[in-house]
This record gives structure tokens, C-alpha cells and sequence, in this order.
């Protein structure tokens, strides 16, 4: 049987949830297929190996105290595959996925360029544009400009875009960092919130818009599944809403949107797929503008939330793909990626 290296927790803001992702995945895992192996990276960055089954123990962090300290060198001698679970820093931007590259693993979801485009709003919005994709307006800076001209800076936000707005750190998840702006005062405090998570910052028009998400899986041919939407209980989806009131937050699987609105989500989702040279799986997350209609791209996230109550296997589990499956699905696409890879590597010589 296939060793698959589940990975997860991490240096991120998002390490919790990590857990909790990596705990349902972990359950679901069909065990006549695969053999789990359990790798965890403290807060700290350290390495460690957990081989209890106790997956309760992944989920609540006390693996830690149980797991054995382990090189992540030597990843290649205890699996045959890796399946990171690494939100955000250090596990959605595309640097985990070059630790695989180098140690020639086959590994599940997208490679180096997908991942690290996708986590920069900034530049993901820049290929997104180039692809044609309708999108929110939008600004971009680093945080220096900021720096040298405050008032030069809010002067152009409030002239492009006017309020109210969302100031966003380029590179975080989980809606990290993100406020919602109602006057200058307002978008003062969220520049100087967003900076304290990154460098690069990307601020938003808002627009009244229904939240919509569509699942998809694949490589150069994607699949997508059904449509959700999200009615979150604060005023956007927040941090908070997400994952600690979860009970209030409704997620309407199918979302009730038109035929034509779905396959323009289709539409777009799978353009923007590849424009970002996304493979294996992503979440791709929409907005339809209430007065409008129309579908607007918002951004693509390329490890979705894997807990038993995250929007990306819920979909999947809408179009016929019960959760064990979809994780075969996403290992079968990840092995035949590097295959392909390993193909046209024989070429070369």
C-alpha cells in the first residue's frame, strides 16, 4: 500500500485549522488503499513525527507531546506520497511544494508557480486580469508606499474606490487580517491592522454581493462540483465566522443561482484554474453582485479547509464524491502530475 503523508500545522496563523483538517482527513482515509503517516510541524517550524492513531490528539494539538522529532530530509523514507494540509504561510505559497521538488516526491495539489501566484492576491489578481476574468476593483501596494505617503495613499483609495471597502495582507488565509473600511478613520486602523500580517497589502471595492464558491479538481482537464454559498453571521466572512460560529454561519449547498450564473462560475473557475497553473484540487470563491447578477472572480485557494464542515469536500460530496474518494482522487492526480513530469524529464537526455 501507498504511504501518504499527511502534513499539516505549521508556522501560520492558520496552524489550528491545519489540525482540524488534517484530523478529518486523516479519519476518512481509506486504510485498505492507503497507510497514513502523520507529520506535524509545530508553531515553532520544528518537524515531528506522530504514529499514535489517536486522531482526536491531531485535532486539539496535543500530538505534540506524543510525536518523535524527525528531518524533514528524510520525508522520502517514510512515505511514498505527500499530502500537505498547510494553510497559508509556509504550506499554501508555494514553499512546501519546493521541498517536494527537491526531494522528487510526488505530492497532492498544485506545484511551486500555482501555489505562490495564487496565495498573492496582488499578482493573482494581475494574471487574472490578464486572462480576462471579471473581478472587483481593486488597489496594490507594499507596504513601504504606504509608509512614505499615508494620505497619498488613502487620497487614491478613496478616489478609485471609494467606501465602504476591504483592506486585505496580500498573503494570508482564512480571511486573516481582513477589515471592512467605512470611512477614512476606519481605513487608517485596517491599513495598520493589514500590514501587521504582510507586506504587500490589496484593498477592495465592496460589492454587494452574494458569497458563492465552486469545488474543483484536476490538472490540465478540471472537474468542478456544485455551487455553495456562504450567509455568514458578521458582516463579511470573517476569521470568526469560519471557525468559531460556524453554528451561525450557514452554508446553502446548492446555492440557489441561476443555470446561467453556474456556468459562468464553471466558466470562470476553470480559466482561472489554469491561468494560475492550479492543479490537483482548489476552492475557487465568487461573488454575484445583487444587483447585477453578474459573477465576479474573488480568489482561488489551493488547500481548502478539509474539516467535516469546510465548504470544498461538502461540494464534492453534493456532486456524488464522498469524501474518502474525493482524497483518492486528489492522490491519483497528484501521482499522475509527477509521472508526467518524470516523462518528460527521460526526453531530455
Amino acid at each position: 500500500m501507498k504511504r501518504i503523508g499527511v502534513i499539516f500545522g505549521g508556522k501560520s496563523t492558520e496552524h489550528e485549522i491545519s489540525q482540524m483538517s488534517a484530523a478529518s482527513i486523516l479519519r476518512a482515509m481509506n486504510k485498505e488503499k492507503f497507510t497514513p503517516v502523520t507529520i506535524g510541524i509545530t508553531k515553532e517550524g520544528e518537524w515531528k513525527l506522530y504514529e499514535s492513531k489517536d486522531y482526536d490528539k491531531v485535532e486539539n494539538g496535543e500530538w505534540e507531546k506524543e510525536a518523535k522529532p524527525f528531518n524533514m530530509g528524510d520525508l522520502k523514507k517514510v512515505c511514498d506520497f505527500a499530502f500537505p494540509v498547510l494553510h497559508g504561510l509556509n504550506g499554501e505559497d508555494g514553499t512546501i511544494q519546493g521541498l517536494f521538488e527537491m526531494l522528487d516526491i510526488p505530492y497532492a495539489g498544485c506545484g511551486v508557480v500555482g501555489a505562490s501566484a495564487t496565495m498573492d492576491k496582488g499578482v493573482a489578481r494581475d494574471l487574472f486580469r490578464c486572462a480576462g476574468i471579471p473581478m472587483c476593483k481593486h488597489i496594490a501596494f507594499i507596504s513601504a508606499d504606504y509608509t512614505d505617503d499615508k494620505a497619498g495613499i488613502m487620497d487614491r483609495i478613496e478616489r478609485e474606490l471609494g467606501y465602504p471597502c476591504f483592506v486585505k495582507p496580500s498573503n494570508m488565509g482564512s480571511s486573516v487580517g481582513i477589515t471592512k473600511a467605512h470611512d477614512r478613520a476606519e481605513l487608517e486602523k485596517a491599513l495598520e491592522e493589514a500590514i501587521r500580517f504582510d507586506r504587500r497589502i490589496v484593498v477592495e471595492e465592496a460589492v454587494d454581493a452574494r458569497e458563492v464558491e465552486i469545488a474543483v479538481i484536476g490538472n490540465d482537464y478540471p472537474l468542478t462540483a456544485a455551487v455553495g454559498e456562504i450567509v455568514p453571521s458578521d458582516e463579511f466572512y470573517t476569521y470568526h465566522s469560519k471557525y468559531q460560529d460556524s453554528e451561525v454561519t450557514k452554508l446553502v449547498i446548492p446555492a440557489e443561482i441561476t443555470p446561467e450564473q453556474r456556468s459562468e462560475m464553471e466558466r470562470i473557475a476553470k480559466i482561472a484554474y489554469k491561468a494560475c497553473d492550479c492543479a490537483g484540487f482548489s476552492r475557487v470563491d465568487c461573488f454575484i453582485d445583487k444587483k447585477t447578477g453578474k459573477v465576479l472572480l474573488n480568489e482561488i485557494n489551493t488547500i481548502p479547509g478539509f474539516t467535516a464542515f469546510s465548504m470544498f469536500p461538502l461540494l464534492w460530496a453534493e456532486a456524488g464524491v464522498p469524501y474518502s474518494e474525493l482524497i483518492e482522487r486528489i492522490v491519483d492526480y497528484g501521482y499522475e502530475r509527477y509521472n508526467a513530469k518524470i516523462e518528460r524529464y527521460a526526453n531530455w537526455f
